[in-house]
């Protein structure tokens, strides 16, 4: 599994995403590695497909897929109006990925 966050350097949300990530890696038993990726620029955005600021790909996979995804250097909302990922969200699609591997 590979677990990748993307961030805007300074980003209020990039520390707690992780530390969401790690709590929810330890009750799932898993042993995956988070990386960082740092966004430093639209040309960036752009190329990476970049909706705001944290994003969390799981094996390459947007957490909260939107086909409307304009990239940007910007904060980035998730559904449950936080600027970090749901546990249960991120519970259930590092769930998800374990089952396939």
């Amino acid at each position: 599994m590979r677990i990748e966050v993307l961030f805007v350097p300074g980003c209020p949300n990039h520390e707690p995403t992780l530390e969401r990530i790690r709590d929810v890696l330890k009750f799932e038993s898993a042993r995956v590695g988070v990386q960082a990726v740092s966004v430093n620029s639209e040309a960036d955005a752009k190329a990476l497909l970049f909706p705001g600021s944290p994003t969390v790909r799981i094996n390459g996979v947007d957490l909260e897929l939107n086909e409307a995804v304009v990239p940007r250097l910007a904060c980035r909302l998730y559904a449950n109006r936080s600027g970090v990922a749901s546990e249960a969200l991120l519970r259930s699609a590092i769930s998800a990925a374990n089952e396939k591997e």
